[in-house]
């Protein structure tokens, strides 16, 4: 889930070099200069690496078969020997197991990272699939953390990976960043973001954020530690509820997560080698649709709560975190009401009881239909309700399903904006009915 940057984030050029140098440099990727330059690569590197835990001293040696494994990375002079080694002693926390956490983990594993850890507390569904290749079909229904586990053990034998089955939850969330040198962010709720953000910043640790959203993406590096933004400097505060539509609403092209995952992986590895320049204070964003990426300034927020000078966020409470910006928990409806909102028990019981005064309207596109759908729901796609007033009764509750309740809130507040004041919506849609009504019910 992608949440847009404000327009006043001013880009950067993305030209490459010109000249001979970087043409001479090119052909001959190991010819070193001495000098300035040099001398402030030299720099960089040091102050990069001061973003994170300190490593072992002396580095952990390489194995002859991890030598001739990783024989590729030595032989770029800004990795070396010693830059393996480095990974190997590093310890890296992908949270998230989902579309941005496999390409990022399955990379950081490829690359000899040698401490490994993935945190996600949910399971595989059929769904995840064209995305989350950390994940098969025969992994379906089983926790994300082992499936990922035995495939990442697979794709390297010489690395450790640590399952934490209960995720990041705010009672554990220092504790478990402070065991980790880097932070990889593939999380797609804004509550999580936040929590980790907060926590990054309170453990010292950087945090190399990923987010997806329909064709676009975004990657940056918050370390506040080293100088550098965090997430609230860029967002100080969550979205309205309802006001961003999740992945499961919206969609997502499964290519994307590979591009940002992927780029989350090199900006881990730049971070535990210390080469390169990191995205800190930058944020890289990828239009899959026009095949452009752009780069943007983002500052630090002087009156930021956690990285200020003047924190407020000084510990992590779990009340601080219990937002939703997708869909507010509906309460119970009373009878003589018509609420905003229902949750799907409701649903069920004015169907059940109340047949001939209730109408229940999928929203849903029809494809979406031959997935799943109730039995008696009127299939009307949203796209064609304002052909609907007039139309649909008046005389009966209106009760408005699409996937996950983003949908069929803006129908709701549509119809009653235009005279339909007997309409709810259903929240959580049809994934509710589903887990609560259905169990037996396909989900997507």
């Amino acid at each position: 889930m992608l949440w847009t940057v404000q327009s006043a984030l001013r880009p950067e050029t993305l030209a490459a070099p010109a000249g001979n140098d970087h043409d001479e440099g090119f052909r001959h990727p190991h010819r070193l200069k001495a000098g300035p330059d040099a001398v402030q690569i030299h720099l960089r590197r040091a102050a990069n690496r001061l973003s994170f835990a300190a490593m072992p001293d002396p580095l952990p040696s390489l194995s002859p078969a991890e030598l001739a494994r990783y024989s590729r990375h030595i032989m770029l002079g800004e990795i070396g020997v010693e830059g393996q080694r480095r990974l190997k002693a590093a310890k890296v926390l992908v949270v998230g197991a989902g579309g941005l956490g496999s390409p990022a983990a399955l990379y950081l594993a490829a690359a000899g990272v040698g401490t490994l850890g993935i945190a996600d507390f949910d399971r595989v569904e059929a769904h995840n699939l064209p995305r989350q290749l950390l994940h098969d079909s025969d992994s379906v229904g089983e926790r994300k953390t082992a499936s990922a586990a035995r495939r990442l053990r697979l794709t390297n034998p010489f690395i450790d990976v640590v399952e934490h089955a209960e995720g990041v939850t705010p009672a554990n969330v220092i504790e478990l960043f402070g065991a980790y040198d880097v932070i990889v962010d593939g999380t797609d709720t804004f509550a999580t973001r936040y929590l980790n953000n907060d926590a990054a910043v309170l453990a010292r640790r950087p945090l190399v954020y990923g987010s997806i959203f329909r064709f676009e993406g975004q990657v940056t590096v918050f370390d506040p530690a080293q100088g550098g933004p965090c997430y609230r400097c860029l967002f100080p505060t969550p979205p309205p509820a309802g006001s961003v539509p999740n992945c499961g609403e919206a969609g997502v092209l499964g290519a994307l997560c590979g591009v940002i995952g992927s780029l989350q992986a090199v900006e881990a590895i730049k971070l535990v080698t210390g080469i390169g320049d990191t995205l800190r204070g930058r944020l890289l964003t990828y239009d899959t649709l026009a095949q452009s990426f752009r780069t943007l300034q983002i500052a630090r927020d002087p009156a930021c709560p956690v990285c200020g000078p003047h924190p407020a966020i000084r510990e992590i409470r779990t009340e601080n975190y219990s937002f939703d910006c997708s869909t507010s928990e509906p309460a119970p409806m009373a009878i003589t009401e018509y609420p905003l909102e229902i949750p799907v028990t409701d649903a069920k019981r004015l169907l059940d009881t109340a047949p001939d005064r209730t109408l229940l309207i999928d929203v849903r596109e029809p494809h979406e239909l031959e997935i799943c759908r109730v039995e008696g729901a009127e299939a009307i796609p949203m796209r064609q309700i304002p052909a609907q007033l007039g139309i649909l009764p008046k005389d009966r509750h209106l009760l408005i399903m699409c996937h996950s309740g983003g949908r069929s809130m803006r129908v709701t507040e549509y119809l009653r904006a235009n005279g339909y004041p007997a309409v709810s919506n259903v929240g959580g849609g049809i994934n509710a009915w589903a887990d609560q009504i259905e169990p037996a019910m396909r989900r997507y």
